[in-house]
């Protein structure tokens, strides 16, 4: 019997970043305390300029420890500013205008609600992953759709492309969704607010994804 590859974590910026060189460091802190496989910037009420900078500040903290720098929304600033991809909502680019900007190498993920249609489209459009949720309540923004674990465990079966599982997502909440089969799991306030600190949260996400590993016999 061998052992799938396990879900990983899909680490998103808090929502409002008034200083990124002081946040620097506290991510540098978050992905050295185990395994990320990328760092969304997601960032609302703010200028391209202090987007751009802030994508200058961050981008190298996660690409020199091999972890991908994604950008919420902004193809063409992912593009400009050298992020390894991008990620857009059902409002935003569309999925074929964002590959056009940020070129066919790049990464292109598309969030999905709880929709299996609008899946399914990205996915035969070629997105490098499809986001459904919120699975959960979240602070973080105002979730345009809830989702059931069911959804992630009918794409396992289904599909190859990676899905992500979004919303709310904590260590005391997280398994339903990586026993369904999630490919990632995005979190944010549960690595930033954790009274222990970030990189506390990141090893305690990863000891849980370690220990419900999915068993492949084949």
């Amino acid at each position: 019997m061998t052992t799938q590859p396990s879900c990983r974590i899909y680490l998103i910026t808090p929502p409002r970043l008034d200083d990124a060189a002081a946040f620097s460091s506290v991510l540098a802190s978050a992905l050295d305390g185990g395994d990320v496989a990328c760092v969304q910037l997601r960032l609302k009420d703010c200028d391209d300029d202090m987007l751009c900078r802030t994508v200058d500040v961050l981008r190298p903290i996660a690409q020199e420890r091999d972890v991908a720098f994604l950008l919420n929304d902004r193809p063409d600033l992912a593009a400009r500013t050298g992020c390894d991809g991008v990620h857009v909502g059902q409002q935003d680019t569309s999925y074929a205008e964002a590959r056009r900007m940020v070129g066919k190498d790049a990464i292109v993920g598309v969030t999905c609600h709880a929709s299996r249609h609008l899946a399914m489209e990205a996915a035969e459009a070629g997105a490098d992953y499809v986001a459904f949720g919120a699975f959960f309540l979240t602070l973080t923004k105002d979730p345009a759709a809830h989702a059931d674990p069911e959804i992630l465990a009918w794409w396992s079966e289904l599909m190859t492309v990676p899905c992500v599982a979004i919303g709310g997502i904590t260590p005391s909440n997280a398994a339903p969704l990586i026993e369904a089969g999630a490919d990632f799991l995005a979190v944010c306030a549960a690595v930033w607010d954790d009274p222990h600190g970030p990189a506390a949260a990141v090893q305690r996400f990863n000891a849980l994804i370690a220990g419900l590993q999915r068993p492949d016999s084949g």
